[in-house]
């Protein structure tokens, strides 16, 4: 079972590739044209294009479902196993960045922002088997930065609209406008920020590699046949570039975009209104218990 659970997990990695082979198109040159639409569902308000990014957005969260059930896999009490081990380390890493960010209240946010990391990040390191990775699409980084904003407006109106009106005023009235602006703003910078350093290092890379294989063929251009036209140029430094681009950037992204949504949703809390509202609430149903029972007796 264990041994199944984790080829489940490499099989939608194995299938994109298999349908980048089949299904895209191949590109000479500079291909910066973004995600391939592979077909379009006809709705009554227009058509649905269903492409790259949702596809392998699909496939990363597939393989990680299969990834966690490996590593969740027959847990025991004693005689712990190396997978075992290693989830209880994921978690307990969460569960810590988010009480350092959030605080007590928000541990129930543990799942979302593990999920959040691993999709984000796990998404952005497809272009290490040459897929197309959905942080570089708009509308993928787009969608969750409306779900933070979601999160981030409910959490506000915890303590009650009123609450969340008088917040724009804060600290004078008259900045209201710009609060009202920075409320929008807040969806639309993380969803940029996300896909901009993204899609900027896929570009750099791509370009630096074209850049070495002109110089490569200027260069030893003249050596007959297949020596002529090898890239050695390409050779080491584009994966040195891939190191950063692929590796580090896109998981800093991904903790950069996870680190964004708890402190928004935490900071945008009024904590001391809530607990106020609610022990004043709390107050008034022991009042209303105590007049029912005395109305009874």
């Amino acid at each position: 079972m264990t041994v199944l659970l984790l080829i489940l997990s490499i099989i939608p990695l194995i299938a994109g590739i298999l349908i980048k082979v089949l299904y895209v198109p191949a590109s000479e040159g500079i291909d910066i044209s973004g995600a391939h639409i592979f077909f379009t569902i006809d709705l009554p308000l227009g058509g649905l294009p269903i492409t790259e990014s949702q596809v392998n957005s699909w496939l990363v969260i597939l393989s990680l479902f299969f990834f966690c059930l490996f590593l969740t896999h027959g847990l025991k009490t004693k005689n712990m196993s190396r997978r075992q081990i290693i989830a209880e380390w994921i978690v307990n890493t969460v569960d810590n960045l988010v009480k350092t960010n959030m605080g007590e209240f928000f541990m129930g946010f543990g799942p979302f922002i593990a999920a959040m990391l691993g999709l984000s990040a796990c998404s952005s390191l497809l272009t290490l088997i040459g897929l197309f990775p959905p942080t570089s699409d708009i509308n993928v980084t787009g969608g969750w930065a409306l779900l933070t904003f979601i999160l981030i407006t409910y959490y506000k109106f915890k303590a009650g609209p009123l609450i969340y009106i008088k917040s724009f005023g804060d600290p004078v009235p008259f900045l209201a406008p710009l609060n009202i602006i920075s409320e929008v703003a807040t969806p639309i910078s993380m969803a940029f920020r996300h896909y901009g350093n993204v899609l900027s290092g896929s570009i750099i890379s791509i370009l630096i590699a074209n850049l070495l294989t002109n110089v490569s063929k200027m260069i030893f251009g003249f050596l007959p046949g297949y020596l002529g036209g090898f890239p050695y140029l390409r050779v080491g430094l584009p994966a040195i570039l891939s190191i950063y681009f692929d590796l580090f950037s896109g998981a800093l992204q991904a903790f950069i975009f996870a680190m964004l949504t708890m402190l928004y949703v935490s900071g945008g809390f009024p904590e001391d209104e809530y607990f106020k509202r609610k022990r004043i609430k709390e107050a008034k149903k022991k009042q209303q218990v105590i007049e029912n029972t005395n109305g009874g007796v």
